[in-house]
This record gives structure tokens, sequence and C-alpha cells, in this order.
């Protein structure tokens, strides 16, 4: 029984780490996320009174972050040497981000861990952004529309020639569509997704909330 308890144990420890403070810079690939506006407002944006959330602002699919990934799980919150962004910093991805409050949170939980300094992080982020093509159609959507979240991904592959179905997933939280996330190499170039990030949403009914 004891050596079979040992054996238990050393399988266990032997299994992939994914406990957060790993090494800066030590990663497989890149998930860039990009969340639906109205959709994050109704699910935590609204109660925080966030002026992303305000009528008017016109926001589709903005950045939530550029995640540095493994092909089997994640870095987070990893050691570095570099500063974190200043103010100003933040503030410049605003456009992009929906606000700078996100900007920061991002560069310390996953932004570190590309392993280089935040100005160059968040310029690597927006180049990230300006590479994907978001469907202008979305920006016509002034009413809530119900259909299936395969729709989503087909639109982007139509104005993303080349780019393939395992290379972007869309996700669901509460019936609503969330996100679209494309993994990138680190030469943000489109790239086959892990298996722990193709998970498609598979709804038929998801809500697509009117942009505000």
């Amino acid at each position: 029984m004891r050596r079979m308890l040992l054996a238990l144990v050393a399988a266990l420890w032997a299994g992939p780490a994914l406990a957060d403070g790993e090494r800066a810079g030590d990663f497989d690939y890149y998930v860039m996320s990009l969340s639906w506006s109205s959709a994050w407002c109704e699910l935590e944006g609204d109660a925080r009174d966030d002026p992303q959330c305000d009528p008017g602002r016109g926001l589709t699919f903005v950045l939530h972050g550029l995640w540095p990934q493994y092909e089997d799980g994640w870095p987070s919150w990893c050691r570095t040497a570099q500063r974190d962004p200043t103010r100003a910093e933040t503030a410049a991805m605003a456009d992009i981000m929906g606000g700078s409050g996100l900007a920061f949170y991002q560069w310390k939980k996953h932004g570190r861990c590309a392993g280089v300094a935040a100005p160059d992080y968040f310029a690597t982020a927006r180049q990230a952004f300006e590479s994907i093509a978001v469907p202008p159609l979305f920006g016509r959507v002034s009413k809530d529309l119900t259909l299936p979240a395969s729709v989503i991904e087909s639109a982007f592959l139509e104005a993303n020639p080349g780019m393939t179905r395992d290379q972007v997933t869309v996700t669901c939280s509460d019936g609503l569509i969330q996100e679209v996330r494309i993994c990138l190499t680190p030469d943000l170039d489109p790239r086959r997704c892990g298996a722990d990030v193709i998970r498609d949403c598979t709804l038929k009914d998801a809500v697509l909330e009117a942009v505000r």
C-alpha cells in the first residue's frame, strides 16, 4: 500500500504545473481575446458603472487581452524585472480595449509573461488587434439578435481569408456571445489553437446584444 501511495504522489507531481508565477518569456503562442463590448457590459461593466458601457460608444469587439499560452495550459502572474506601465501607457490602450483599467490588469496577469517591457507588450497587442479584420457588419447590430454562435465564427473567417476554423473559437456566457479568441504565433500569424482553447460555443440560440 505504501508503494502504491508513493507512486500516486510521484504521478501527481509529474503532471504539468499551472501554478501562478511562471518565468516570463516562456510560452508557445498567443491567444488574442476579443470581447463583445455589450455582452461584457451586461455581465460585468454595468454593475461597475464603467464608462465603456455609456450609450453612444459604438463599441463592437474590443481587445480583452493578448495571452501567452502553452500548448497545454497557460502562464499567469509571471515573475519579471520589467516595470509596470505608467498611467499614460495604459490610457493609450483605451481606444481598442474600452478603458485603461483593463489594460493594466491584463499586463499584470498576462503581459508580464510575454517577457518584454510593458510598452512593447502593448505595441504587440495593438499589432495583433490590427492584424485581424473585425467584420464591419457588427457595427450595424442595432437590436439584440438570436443566432447560432457558429455564425460569428463564420463572419470572422469570411473577413479574414486564409484563417481556418481551428484557429478561432467563439465563447458564450449566460446565453450571450461573449468573446472571439484567435490563436497566433509569437510572430502574430494565425495558427491552430491548443486543445484546451478549442471549445466553441455550440448554442443555436445565442444572443448577440445590440451595440451601445
